[in-house]
């Protein structure tokens, strides 16, 4: 969970900056011709913090999103390969798993090697439906760490916003 927190804190810092420049530059009537141009005006005109501006509140969505996602990682990591071998594929679990008894009833001899091959694989051993078997799991998975996110932006967005009203009255 805090590697997750860490790494978000230097992606977000990194990433809030471009994230800025491409909304500006994706504005209708956008005034900016260029990457470099919208940079220099706004570095000019509003200064390094408008880079900066959403950088707390990117944070508040993405640390428990991606604390819950690096534990969640660690946890089914341990089930999946307990030995910790470095292994790419291992993020695709048709080829990770390499089923032996779901590939022999395909006619599918030795280890699958890429994707092409495992989406072969998946076709004949489910037909379309078996590219959506993973749906459930992954919505179960996701469901989480959405609730979080949008929940803590929807409660920061209306502590701010009151607390703004507040002021002004």
């Amino acid at each position: 969970g805090l590697a997750g927190s860490v790494a978000t804190l230097l992606h977000d810092a990194v990433m809030n900056p471009a994230e800025v420049v491409k909304q500006r530059m994706q504005m209708f009537n956008s005034p900016h011709a260029s990457v470099l141009a919208c940079v220099r005006t706004v570095l000019r005109t509003e200064g390094l913090g408008a880079f900066y501006r959403s950088y707390s509140t990117q944070l508040t969505m993405n640390v428990p999103f991606q604390a819950i996602h690096f534990v969640s990682y660690e946890f089914l990591q341990e089930r999946v390969n307990p030995r910790r071998e470095y292994n790419p594929r291992s993020h695709v679990t048709l080829l990770n798993t390499q089923e032996s008894t779901a590939l022999s009833s395909a006619n599918i001899r030795g280890h699958l090697s890429g994707m092409a091959n495992a989406f072969g694989a998946v076709y004949r051993l489910g037909g379309l439906p078996g590219f959506f078997k993973g749906v459930q799991a992954r919505v179960i998975y996701q469901m989480p760490s959405t609730a979080i996110a949008w929940s803590v932006y929807e409660f920061f967005k209306y502590f701010l916003t009151e607390h703004e009203l507040d002021k002004r009255a």
